[in-house]
Protein backbone atom coordinates (compact mmCIF):
# COMPACT_ATOMS: atom_id res chain seq x y z
CA UNK A 1 0.00 0.00 0.00
CA UNK A 2 1.26 3.91 -0.51
CA UNK A 3 2.16 5.25 2.92
CA UNK A 4 2.28 9.12 2.73
CA UNK A 5 4.57 9.27 5.61
CA UNK A 6 8.59 9.04 4.77
CA UNK A 7 9.65 6.69 7.22
CA UNK A 8 13.54 5.10 7.42
CA UNK A 9 15.01 3.39 9.99
CA UNK A 10 18.50 3.67 11.01
CA UNK A 11 20.85 1.40 13.47
CA UNK A 12 22.18 2.60 16.52
CA UNK A 13 25.25 3.78 14.62
CA UNK A 14 22.69 5.85 12.50
CA UNK A 15 23.57 3.86 9.22
CA UNK A 16 20.12 3.49 7.26
CA UNK A 17 18.51 -0.03 7.35
CA UNK A 18 15.59 0.52 5.75
CA UNK A 19 13.40 3.27 3.89
CA UNK A 20 10.08 3.22 2.43
CA UNK A 21 8.98 4.12 -1.25
CA UNK A 22 7.98 8.23 0.24
CA UNK A 23 11.41 8.60 1.21
CA UNK A 24 12.69 7.05 -2.21
CA UNK A 25 10.17 9.68 -3.93
CA UNK A 26 10.33 12.64 -2.16
CA UNK A 27 13.76 12.77 -1.05
CA UNK A 28 15.55 11.12 -3.79
CA UNK A 29 16.83 8.22 -1.53
CA UNK A 30 16.99 4.90 -3.17
CA UNK A 31 17.73 1.31 -2.24
CA UNK A 32 21.60 2.35 -2.87
CA UNK A 33 20.98 4.69 0.84
CA UNK A 34 20.78 2.02 2.47
CA UNK A 35 24.09 0.76 4.82
CA UNK A 36 25.39 4.30 4.31
CA UNK A 37 25.01 7.23 7.64
CA UNK A 38 22.21 8.80 7.82
CA UNK A 39 23.80 12.33 8.49
CA UNK A 40 25.78 12.13 5.31
CA UNK A 41 22.51 11.58 3.36
CA UNK A 42 21.25 15.11 3.61
CA UNK A 43 23.11 17.31 1.78
CA UNK A 44 22.00 21.41 2.10
CA UNK A 45 19.89 20.50 4.89
CA UNK A 46 19.67 22.53 8.16
CA UNK A 47 20.57 19.61 10.45
CA UNK A 48 17.27 19.43 12.13
CA UNK A 49 16.75 16.12 11.56
CA UNK A 50 20.03 14.89 12.48
CA UNK A 51 19.75 16.52 15.59
CA UNK A 52 16.36 14.65 16.39
CA UNK A 53 17.69 11.28 15.33
CA UNK A 54 20.91 11.93 17.60
CA UNK A 55 18.71 12.74 20.29
CA UNK A 56 16.29 9.94 20.33
CA UNK A 57 19.49 7.24 20.06
CA UNK A 58 21.27 8.54 23.01
CA UNK A 59 17.96 8.97 25.08
CA UNK A 60 16.28 6.17 23.61
CA UNK A 61 12.98 7.41 23.94
CA UNK A 62 10.42 9.05 21.43
CA UNK A 63 11.18 12.40 20.48
CA UNK A 64 8.49 14.60 18.52
CA UNK A 65 9.18 18.37 16.81
CA UNK A 66 6.49 19.90 15.35
CA UNK A 67 6.81 21.93 11.57
CA UNK A 68 10.35 22.09 10.64
CA UNK A 69 11.45 23.83 7.50
CA UNK A 70 12.95 21.31 5.26
CA UNK A 71 15.83 23.46 3.47
CA UNK A 72 16.77 20.73 1.11
CA UNK A 73 17.45 21.59 -2.39
CA UNK A 74 14.97 18.98 -3.55
CA UNK A 75 11.97 20.37 -0.79
CA UNK A 76 12.19 23.94 -0.75
CA UNK A 77 9.49 25.28 1.25
CA UNK A 78 8.30 21.65 2.66
CA UNK A 79 7.26 21.52 6.37
CA UNK A 80 7.64 18.57 8.36
CA UNK A 81 6.69 17.17 11.39
CA UNK A 82 9.24 14.53 12.57
CA UNK A 83 9.03 11.93 15.50
CA UNK A 84 11.61 9.31 15.91
CA UNK A 85 10.65 5.96 17.75
CA UNK A 86 13.18 3.66 19.55
CA UNK A 87 13.62 0.80 17.51
CA UNK A 88 13.57 -2.56 20.22
CA UNK A 89 14.50 -6.16 19.29
CA UNK A 90 14.58 -9.25 21.02
CA UNK A 91 14.23 -8.71 25.02
CA UNK A 92 13.64 -5.23 24.27
CA UNK A 93 17.31 -4.68 23.28
CA UNK A 94 18.03 -1.10 21.39
CA UNK A 95 17.87 -1.85 17.77
CA UNK A 96 17.90 1.65 16.36
CA UNK A 97 15.00 4.19 15.08
CA UNK A 98 12.41 4.67 13.39
CA UNK A 99 12.00 8.52 11.75
CA UNK A 100 8.94 9.42 11.01
CA UNK A 101 8.50 12.34 8.50
CA UNK A 102 4.95 13.95 7.92
CA UNK A 103 4.58 16.28 5.73
CA UNK A 104 2.44 19.68 6.93
CA UNK A 105 2.70 22.21 4.04
CA UNK A 106 -0.58 21.90 2.96
CA UNK A 107 -2.01 22.49 6.25
CA UNK A 108 0.32 25.22 7.11
CA UNK A 109 -1.36 27.34 4.06
CA UNK A 110 -4.96 26.13 4.71
CA UNK A 111 -3.26 27.82 8.38
CA UNK A 112 -2.12 31.29 6.32
CA UNK A 113 -5.41 31.39 4.83
CA UNK A 114 -7.29 31.84 8.20
CA UNK A 115 -5.80 35.02 8.71
CA UNK A 116 -8.14 36.22 5.01
CA UNK A 117 -11.58 37.85 6.23
CA UNK A 118 -13.88 34.94 5.38
CA UNK A 119 -16.67 36.27 8.04
CA UNK A 120 -19.98 37.76 7.52
CA UNK A 121 -21.53 38.98 10.20
CA UNK A 122 -21.30 35.69 12.19
CA UNK A 123 -21.52 32.93 9.53
CA UNK A 124 -18.08 31.50 8.82
CA UNK A 125 -16.84 29.95 5.44
CA UNK A 126 -15.07 30.53 2.15
CA UNK A 127 -16.86 27.86 0.19
CA UNK A 128 -18.61 28.62 -2.86
CA UNK A 129 -22.09 27.31 -1.10
CA UNK A 130 -21.55 29.60 1.85
CA UNK A 131 -20.13 32.94 -0.55
CA UNK A 132 -23.57 32.20 -2.32
CA UNK A 133 -25.93 32.85 0.89
CA UNK A 134 -23.40 35.74 1.47
CA UNK A 135 -24.40 37.47 -1.21
CA UNK A 136 -28.41 36.24 -0.87
CA UNK A 137 -28.22 37.97 2.55
CA UNK A 138 -26.56 40.52 1.36
CA UNK A 139 -28.97 41.58 -1.88
CA UNK A 140 -31.98 41.04 0.73
CA UNK A 141 -30.88 42.78 3.17
CA UNK A 142 -32.18 46.35 2.88
CA UNK A 143 -35.55 44.65 1.46
CA UNK A 144 -38.68 44.07 3.07
CA UNK A 145 -39.15 40.79 1.20
CA UNK A 146 -40.06 38.11 3.86
CA UNK A 147 -37.85 35.35 3.46
CA UNK A 148 -37.97 31.32 4.41
CA UNK A 149 -34.30 30.08 5.51
CA UNK A 150 -34.09 26.26 5.56
CA UNK A 151 -31.63 23.65 5.88
CA UNK A 152 -30.87 21.12 8.46
CA UNK A 153 -30.24 21.50 12.08
CA UNK A 154 -27.39 23.29 13.16
CA UNK A 155 -26.40 25.05 9.97
CA UNK A 156 -26.55 28.35 11.43
CA UNK A 157 -29.99 29.43 10.43
CA UNK A 158 -30.59 31.54 13.18
CA UNK A 159 -27.13 33.55 12.19
CA UNK A 160 -28.45 34.26 8.66
CA UNK A 161 -31.52 35.90 10.15
CA UNK A 162 -29.81 37.71 12.30
CA UNK A 163 -26.71 38.93 9.43
CA UNK A 164 -30.61 39.76 7.32
CA UNK A 165 -31.45 41.89 10.27
CA UNK A 166 -28.00 43.52 10.78
CA UNK A 167 -27.55 44.38 7.28
CA UNK A 168 -30.31 46.18 6.45
CA UNK A 169 -31.97 49.49 7.19
CA UNK A 170 -33.82 47.71 10.38
CA UNK A 171 -30.71 47.20 12.16
CA UNK A 172 -30.73 48.77 15.71
CA UNK A 173 -34.77 48.16 16.09
CA UNK A 174 -35.93 44.93 17.20
CA UNK A 175 -35.10 41.53 16.39
CA UNK A 176 -37.32 39.19 18.67
CA UNK A 177 -36.75 35.08 17.65
CA UNK A 178 -39.62 32.40 18.78
CA UNK A 179 -39.12 29.05 18.58
CA UNK A 180 -42.37 27.84 17.48
CA UNK A 181 -41.92 24.51 18.88
CA UNK A 182 -41.22 25.14 22.30
CA UNK A 183 -44.86 25.68 22.99
CA UNK A 184 -48.36 24.47 22.81
CA UNK A 185 -51.05 26.45 20.29
CA UNK A 186 -52.77 27.96 23.43
CA UNK A 187 -49.68 29.51 24.66
CA UNK A 188 -48.00 29.74 21.48
CA UNK A 189 -50.86 32.33 20.17
CA UNK A 190 -50.53 34.90 23.30
CA UNK A 191 -47.05 34.71 22.80
CA UNK A 192 -47.18 35.56 19.41
CA UNK A 193 -50.05 38.23 18.96
CA UNK A 194 -50.17 39.16 23.11
CA UNK A 195 -53.57 38.55 25.15
CA UNK A 196 -56.14 41.15 27.21
CA UNK A 197 -56.70 40.90 30.55
CA UNK A 198 -59.07 38.32 31.56
CA UNK A 199 -58.53 36.44 28.05
CA UNK A 200 -58.34 33.25 29.82
CA UNK A 201 -57.83 31.88 33.29
CA UNK A 202 -54.17 33.02 34.76
CA UNK A 203 -54.81 36.45 32.48
CA UNK A 204 -54.39 38.75 35.09
CA UNK A 205 -53.01 41.95 32.88
CA UNK A 206 -52.46 42.99 29.12
CA UNK A 207 -49.65 41.18 27.91
CA UNK A 208 -47.65 42.56 24.60
CA UNK A 209 -46.66 39.80 22.17
CA UNK A 210 -43.37 39.10 19.92
CA UNK A 211 -44.92 40.73 17.08
CA UNK A 212 -45.93 43.73 18.96
CA UNK A 213 -42.45 44.59 20.59
CA UNK A 214 -40.82 43.48 16.86
CA UNK A 215 -42.78 46.78 15.70
CA UNK A 216 -40.08 48.22 13.47
CA UNK A 217 -37.79 45.65 13.22
CA UNK A 218 -37.53 42.48 12.80
CA UNK A 219 -38.97 39.03 13.96
CA UNK A 220 -37.75 36.00 13.61
CA UNK A 221 -40.22 32.30 13.12
CA UNK A 222 -37.53 29.41 13.79
CA UNK A 223 -39.03 26.08 13.38
CA UNK A 224 -42.16 27.10 11.39
CA UNK A 225 -43.13 23.96 10.08
CA UNK A 226 -44.13 22.56 13.25
CA UNK A 227 -47.28 25.43 13.40
CA UNK A 228 -50.55 24.06 14.25
CA UNK A 229 -53.22 24.55 11.48
CA UNK A 230 -54.86 27.57 13.60
CA UNK A 231 -52.00 29.71 14.13
CA UNK A 232 -50.46 28.90 10.52
CA UNK A 233 -53.92 30.75 9.51
CA UNK A 234 -53.47 33.42 11.65
CA UNK A 235 -49.74 33.93 10.74
CA UNK A 236 -51.08 34.27 6.79
CA UNK A 237 -53.29 36.88 7.97
CA UNK A 238 -50.70 38.73 9.69
CA UNK A 239 -48.40 38.47 6.21
CA UNK A 240 -51.36 39.33 4.06
CA UNK A 241 -52.79 42.20 6.26
CA UNK A 242 -50.08 43.33 8.27
CA UNK A 243 -52.37 43.40 10.90
CA UNK A 244 -53.31 41.39 14.16
CA UNK A 245 -55.47 40.96 17.04
CA UNK A 246 -54.54 40.48 20.87
CA UNK A 247 -56.02 37.21 22.66
CA UNK A 248 -59.41 38.21 23.64
CA UNK A 249 -59.51 41.57 21.66
CA UNK A 250 -61.51 42.27 18.78
CA UNK A 251 -59.23 45.47 18.09
CA UNK A 252 -56.79 45.34 15.02
CA UNK A 253 -53.11 46.58 15.63
CA UNK A 254 -51.20 47.63 12.62
CA UNK A 255 -47.68 46.49 12.63
CA UNK A 256 -44.65 47.18 11.02
CA UNK A 257 -42.67 44.07 10.80
CA UNK A 258 -40.22 41.86 8.48
CA UNK A 259 -41.22 38.83 8.81
CA UNK A 260 -37.97 35.79 8.72
CA UNK A 261 -38.82 32.39 8.74
CA UNK A 262 -36.99 28.71 9.14
CA UNK A 263 -37.42 25.32 8.85
CA UNK A 264 -35.66 21.98 8.86
CA UNK A 265 -39.01 20.27 7.62
CA UNK A 266 -39.10 19.84 3.50
CA UNK A 267 -42.61 22.53 4.09
CA UNK A 268 -43.56 21.88 0.20
CA UNK A 269 -43.83 17.74 1.55
CA UNK A 270 -45.62 18.66 4.51
CA UNK A 271 -47.96 20.88 2.27
CA UNK A 272 -48.21 17.52 -0.32
CA UNK A 273 -49.57 15.76 2.69
CA UNK A 274 -51.90 18.34 3.94
CA UNK A 275 -50.28 19.35 7.03
CA UNK A 276 -49.11 22.95 5.89
CA UNK A 277 -50.72 25.58 4.15
CA UNK A 278 -50.13 25.98 0.70
CA UNK A 279 -50.75 29.66 0.84
CA UNK A 280 -48.95 30.17 3.80
CA UNK A 281 -45.84 28.30 2.36
CA UNK A 282 -45.98 30.98 -0.68
CA UNK A 283 -46.62 33.38 1.56
CA UNK A 284 -43.14 32.85 4.04
CA UNK A 285 -41.20 31.52 0.38
CA UNK A 286 -40.92 34.57 -1.36
CA UNK A 287 -37.11 34.44 -1.55
CA UNK A 288 -35.19 30.58 0.19
CA UNK A 289 -32.35 31.23 1.57
CA UNK A 290 -30.54 26.81 1.84
CA UNK A 291 -27.99 26.54 4.51
CA UNK A 292 -25.81 23.98 3.44
CA UNK A 293 -24.62 20.88 5.85
CA UNK A 294 -21.30 20.79 6.88
CA UNK A 295 -20.82 17.46 5.12
CA UNK A 296 -20.98 19.79 2.17
CA UNK A 297 -18.46 22.88 2.55
CA UNK A 298 -15.68 20.55 4.16
CA UNK A 299 -13.36 23.24 2.96
CA UNK A 300 -15.12 25.71 5.78
CA UNK A 301 -13.74 23.22 8.36
CA UNK A 302 -10.32 25.12 8.61
CA UNK A 303 -11.88 28.33 8.83
CA UNK A 304 -14.59 27.21 11.64
CA UNK A 305 -12.07 25.08 13.85
CA UNK A 306 -9.65 28.26 13.99
CA UNK A 307 -13.15 30.35 14.68
CA UNK A 308 -14.17 28.38 17.16
CA UNK A 309 -10.82 27.85 18.88
CA UNK A 310 -10.29 31.24 19.26
CA UNK A 311 -13.70 31.81 20.93
CA UNK A 312 -13.29 28.81 23.25
CA UNK A 313 -9.67 30.64 24.29
CA UNK A 314 -11.40 33.92 25.51
CA UNK A 315 -14.11 31.74 27.50
CA UNK A 316 -11.98 29.06 28.84
CA UNK A 317 -8.83 31.89 29.64
CA UNK A 318 -6.60 29.27 27.63
CA UNK A 319 -3.97 29.47 24.89
CA UNK A 320 -4.84 26.24 22.77
CA UNK A 321 -3.08 26.98 19.75
CA UNK A 322 -3.50 24.55 17.66
CA UNK A 323 -5.89 20.90 16.60
CA UNK A 324 -3.42 17.83 15.46
CA UNK A 325 -3.29 16.85 11.94
CA UNK A 326 -5.15 13.27 13.05
CA UNK A 327 -7.85 15.06 14.67
CA UNK A 328 -8.52 17.64 11.38
CA UNK A 329 -8.30 14.20 9.18
CA UNK A 330 -11.09 12.70 11.74
CA UNK A 331 -12.97 15.92 11.48
CA UNK A 332 -13.05 15.79 7.27
CA UNK A 333 -14.04 11.79 7.31
CA UNK A 334 -16.71 12.90 9.91
CA UNK A 335 -20.24 13.10 8.40
CA UNK A 336 -21.29 16.11 10.91
CA UNK A 337 -24.89 14.77 11.45
CA UNK A 338 -25.19 17.75 13.84
CA UNK A 339 -23.05 20.51 11.28
CA UNK A 340 -21.79 23.38 12.77
CA UNK A 341 -23.66 22.58 16.16
CA UNK A 342 -22.00 19.32 16.78
CA UNK A 343 -18.22 20.80 15.63
CA UNK A 344 -18.39 23.60 17.55
CA UNK A 345 -19.65 21.03 20.45
CA UNK A 346 -17.45 19.02 19.90
CA UNK A 347 -14.57 21.89 20.26
CA UNK A 348 -15.84 23.00 23.74
CA UNK A 349 -15.70 19.33 25.04
CA UNK A 350 -11.88 19.30 23.21
CA UNK A 351 -10.87 22.53 25.13
CA UNK A 352 -12.24 21.21 28.61
CA UNK A 353 -10.16 18.17 28.11
CA UNK A 354 -7.48 19.73 26.67
CA UNK A 355 -4.40 20.70 29.45
CA UNK A 356 -2.03 21.35 26.54
CA UNK A 357 -1.28 23.82 23.32
CA UNK A 358 -2.47 21.25 21.13
CA UNK A 359 -6.06 19.21 20.77
CA UNK A 360 -5.38 15.91 19.81
CA UNK A 361 -7.49 12.85 19.37
CA UNK A 362 -7.57 11.66 23.48
CA UNK A 363 -9.83 15.37 23.79
CA UNK A 364 -12.41 14.40 21.36
CA UNK A 365 -15.62 12.93 21.99
CA UNK A 366 -16.48 9.27 21.53
CA UNK A 367 -18.55 9.34 18.50
CA UNK A 368 -16.23 11.20 16.69
CA UNK A 369 -13.16 8.77 17.35
CA UNK A 370 -15.71 5.56 17.17
CA UNK A 371 -14.10 4.39 20.46
CA UNK A 372 -16.01 3.29 23.30
CA UNK A 373 -14.27 4.12 26.83
CA UNK A 374 -15.61 2.22 29.56
CA UNK A 375 -14.90 3.77 32.39
CA UNK A 376 -11.92 2.46 34.65
CA UNK A 377 -10.53 0.68 31.56
CA UNK A 378 -7.69 2.37 29.36
CA UNK A 379 -8.74 2.63 25.57
CA UNK A 380 -5.90 0.67 24.50
CA UNK A 381 -6.23 -2.05 27.47
CA UNK A 382 -8.84 -4.31 25.24
CA UNK A 383 -6.90 -5.29 21.86
CA UNK A 384 -3.62 -3.85 21.49
CA UNK A 385 -1.89 -6.49 23.49
CA UNK A 386 -2.79 -8.74 20.74
CA UNK A 387 -0.55 -8.67 17.73
CA UNK A 388 -3.45 -10.06 15.88
CA UNK A 389 -5.90 -7.53 16.41
CA UNK A 390 -3.25 -5.10 15.58
CA UNK A 391 -2.69 -6.54 11.90
CA UNK A 392 -6.37 -6.87 11.30
CA UNK A 393 -6.81 -2.76 12.37
CA UNK A 394 -4.05 -2.34 9.93
CA UNK A 395 -5.52 -4.58 7.48
CA UNK A 396 -8.93 -3.00 7.19
CA UNK A 397 -7.30 0.35 7.45
CA UNK A 398 -5.29 -0.32 4.38
CA UNK A 399 -2.44 0.28 6.82
CA UNK A 400 -2.71 3.54 7.05
CA UNK A 401 -1.43 3.88 10.45
CA UNK A 402 -3.57 6.92 12.00
CA UNK A 403 -7.15 5.15 10.57
CA UNK A 404 -5.62 2.01 12.69
CA UNK A 405 -4.52 3.48 15.53
CA UNK A 406 -8.30 5.07 15.90
CA UNK A 407 -10.38 2.13 15.63
CA UNK A 408 -8.01 0.61 18.22
CA UNK A 409 -8.42 3.58 20.36
CA UNK A 410 -5.02 4.90 20.78
CA UNK A 411 -2.85 7.27 19.29
CA UNK A 412 -0.23 6.95 16.33
CA UNK A 413 3.02 6.79 18.72
CA UNK A 414 1.18 3.73 20.93
CA UNK A 415 0.85 1.78 17.20
CA UNK A 416 4.12 2.80 16.68
CA UNK A 417 6.05 1.04 19.52
CA UNK A 418 3.67 -2.26 19.27
CA UNK A 419 4.43 -2.90 15.66
CA UNK A 420 8.22 -2.47 16.98
CA UNK A 421 7.50 -4.53 19.91
CA UNK A 422 5.69 -7.00 18.04
CA UNK A 423 7.69 -6.56 14.53
CA UNK A 424 4.97 -6.01 12.61
CA UNK A 425 4.76 -4.41 8.98
CA UNK A 426 3.08 -4.87 5.95
CA UNK A 427 5.78 -6.86 4.36
CA UNK A 428 6.67 -8.67 7.70
CA UNK A 429 2.89 -9.66 8.31
CA UNK A 430 4.18 -13.63 8.50
CA UNK A 431 5.10 -12.83 12.23
CA UNK A 432 2.68 -12.50 13.89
Amino acid sequence: KSVRDVIITVDPDGTVIELNEAAMKGYGFSRETIGKPFKALLTGCNGKCIEILDLAIQSRTVVEVDRIECQQDINPGKVVSVTAYPLLGPQDAFAGVVLVLHDESRLVCLEKELGQHHQFYRLVGKSTKMKRVFSLIEALSSAQTTVLITGESGTGKELAAEALHSGGGRAGKPFVKVNCSALPESLLESELFGHVKGAFTGAVQDRAGRFQKAHGGTIFLDEVGDLTPRIQGDLLRVLQEREFERVGDSTPIRLDVRVIAATNKNLREKVRRGEFREDLFYRLKVVEIEMPPLREKREDLALLVDHFRRKFNAVFNKAIEAVSNDVMKVFLEYAWPGNVRELEHAMEHAFILCPNKTITLDHLPPELTGVDRPSGMAPEAARVDDPQAIVQALEKAGWNKAKAARSLGINRATLYRKMQKYQLSEIGRAHV
